[in-house]
């Protein structure tokens, strides 16, 4: 397969702890330039070996040499950069959430389909196998029938005022940054979509944006799921499945690169016995693997335009529950 030439769209820490070393570890990416409004683009550069810095996304944008872009702005700024883009003739690898409603998303999606560019969403967890062996033991009817899905995913936010997660005008709060998790892993593992919404949660006083989120969310078939999300706690990353004869659980589920990308799959059953599956992988390169195959073979997306519009609708949902305290349907 033929070489990706990418671009990054900001010096976040995801894009140089995670983004930039997975592209240059898959082994057909060439990350050939970065830019940063904050004057940082050069030092960076020169720390990865990337030969061209920009002070000027809209400069990286022009950049011919560039095919791919990731952005890893705050949330309040994907759609803007996304389209603008996509407007270059740019793919896009964008960081979750895609945007801050459904709407906002589906201009996304518009843009990229008037001028012919991939665009995927950052849900890098989706793309560890540990998901798809949950699946597979779902099936097997190991369990039994499916009743109940559980999940959860916190880290404690100490630097309140100083982080963009706190920012309202950036798209801050737990919901966008953790919560989003927490419900597309509902959805995929399920295979189905909810169609209401109930959620509770605890606003900052000062910054007013959520930073604990619990939601229950009734799914098509019946299934409920429970999940909570925020900047309050420890850190812990799960999900669980609850069926009529056993449960599976996954206690790195969004997470696993930090246990050296060693998922766990943890399954018990009604007459007491208790299994234990590790799976490794890394996840980061997975994602990136698969966009490049989306570009150079027009790999078919692992994740639908409509899948990315149907977990902002849930956010939507969630929000407005949050707001009016009622039950939202979908």
């Amino acid at each position: 397969m033929r070489t990706v030439k990418w671009g990054i769209l900001g010096t976040a820490r995801i894009a140089r702890e995670q983004l930039i070393p997975a592209l240059q570890r898959e082994g057909h990416s060439e990350v050939v330039a970065i830019a940063s409004k904050s004057g940082k683009a050069r030092d960076v550069a020169d720390r990865f070996g990337i030969p061209a810095a920009y002070d000027d996304y809209e400069a990286l944008l022009g950049d011919p040499a560039v095919e791919a872009v990731y952005i890893p702005l705050p949330n309040g700024l994907h759609k803007e950069w996304a389209i603008k883009a996509a407007r270059h003739g740019k793919h896009v690898l964008c960081e979750k959430p895609s945007a801050l409603t459904s709407a906002e998303t589906r201009e996304i999606l518009e843009a990229c389909r008037e001028h012919n560019v991939i665009f995927m969403e950052g849900f890098m967890y989706r793309h560890h196998p540990q998901h798809q062996r949950v699946k597979e033991i779902m099936q097997s009817g190991e369990i039994g029938e499916v009743v109940l899905f559980r999940a959860s995913l916190h880290f404690l936010l100490e630097d309140v005022e100083g982080d963009i997660r706190m920012d309202p005008a950036l798209g801050g709060g737990s919901l966008y940054d953790v919560g989003c998790y927490c419900i597309h892993s509902a959805r995929h593992i399920l295979g189905e979509e909810p169609v209401s919404v109930f959620a509770q949660g605890r606003m900052h006083e000062r910054r007013q944006v959520d930073t604990l989120v619990t939601a229950l969310l009734r799914m098509n078939s019946g299934v409920r799921v429970v999940f909570d999300c925020g900047f309050e706690t420890v850190f812990h990353n799960q999900y669980e499945v609850v069926g009529t004869k056993g449960t599976i659980r996954v206690p790195r589920a969004y997470r696993p690169d930090l246990q050296g990308g060693e998922g766990l799959v943890i399954v018990t059953t009604d007459d007491g016995r208790v299994r234990e599956e590790k799976i490794i992988a890394d996840q980061y390169v997975l994602e990136v693997a698969e966009m490049n195959e989306m570009i150079v073979y027009g790999k078919a997306a692992g994740y639908s335009h409509e899948q990315m519009i149907n977990n902002m609708r849930v956010i939507d949902a969630c929000y407005e529950s949050l707001r009016t305290g009622e039950i939202v349907a979908l």
